[in-house]
């Protein structure tokens, strides 16, 4: 099952919306981004598989392709042609897997706080324990809730820093959802994933054909901006955007720029 909302026009021109590792939907709505996209544009916004209400069948391992796989055919399903495709953090490598595809069409690309080519990240090891067999099935159901509840503040204030926390993600994302051992386990696998899936597409990025536009924060603590500027250079059709005094939740420093870049892409012919 693959968890969506959907909003706005259903004759406009369609934004899907792609969240980041260990996230979910509510995300992109308390940002307030999808108010502001529903004014001009129908939106659609996944649970991507193993994160919020979407499920994450265990006989497969969900790479960005396989995720790319999925949301082709559910967008099929919901008569979506030609969107635009905005992902933020992981959720950018899954745009990218859409992008790359030429079996579905699309406007454009929107990048925000990507991570795209691999580098030396003694993080990622750490926090891919639960995606372990076996092993991190014990950590998941065991310990794994508890350390990442106490863990859990301050990894919002760095993944937020230099700007605070903002008072709506505080009292309306759901915590609970984060910490069960499913989505903590689907979190690791995707930090396992990282930079294995940067260094497979980075081959693809000079034949990505889309409109791209890329977004980063210049003080974001948790993918170095270079990643960014790296990609402006690879891809043949990009813009960047680097918004000053904003971190790895760009999406919420910056909305309105976020939504002129998809209307760029929209309405640009």
């Amino acid at each position: 099952m693959l968890h969506y909302i959907d909003r706005g026009d259903p004759a406009a021109t369609c934004v899907v919306l792609l969240h980041g590792n260990g996230s979910m939907i509510q995300d992109f709505t308390i940002s307030g981004l999808v108010d502001l996209l529903t004014r001009r544009h129908r939106v659609v916004c996944f649970d991507r598989p193993g994160f919020g209400y979407s499920q994450r069948p265990r006989l497969r391992i969900w790479t960005a392709a396989a995720q790319a796989a999925l949301l082709v055919k559910a967008l099929n399903q919901l008569g979506i042609q030609n969107p635009v495709v905005l992902g933020h953090s992981w959720g950018a490598l899954v745009a990218i897997a859409l992008g790359v595809r030429r079996d579905y069409p699309m406007r454009g690309l929107v990048l925000a706080s990507g991570y795209y080519f691999p580098t030396v990240r003694l993080d990622v090891w750490l926090t891919s324990g639960p995606a372990i067999p076996v092993l991190g099935d014990l950590v998941s159901y065991t310990v794994a809730p508890i350390i990442s509840w106490v863990l859990l503040p301050g990894a919002l204030r760095k993944i937020f820093a230099p700007r605070s926390v903002p008072q709506t993600f505080k009292n309306q994302f759901p915590m609970s959802l984060v910490l069960r051992p499913t989505q903590l386990r689907a979190a690791a696998q995707e930090s396992a994933l990282l930079i294995p899936t940067a260094a497979q597409f980075q081959a693809y990025y000079s034949t990505l054909d889309d409109e791209v536009r890329i977004f980063h924060g210049t003080e974001d603590q948790l993918i170095e901006v270079k990643q960014a500027r790296d990609l402006h250079q690879a891809l043949p059709r990009s813009d960047l955007h680097l918004v000053p005094n904003a971190g790895h939740m760009v999406t919420y420093a910056d909305p309105a720029a976020i939504v002129q870049a998809v209307n760029s892409i929209c309405f640009s012919t």
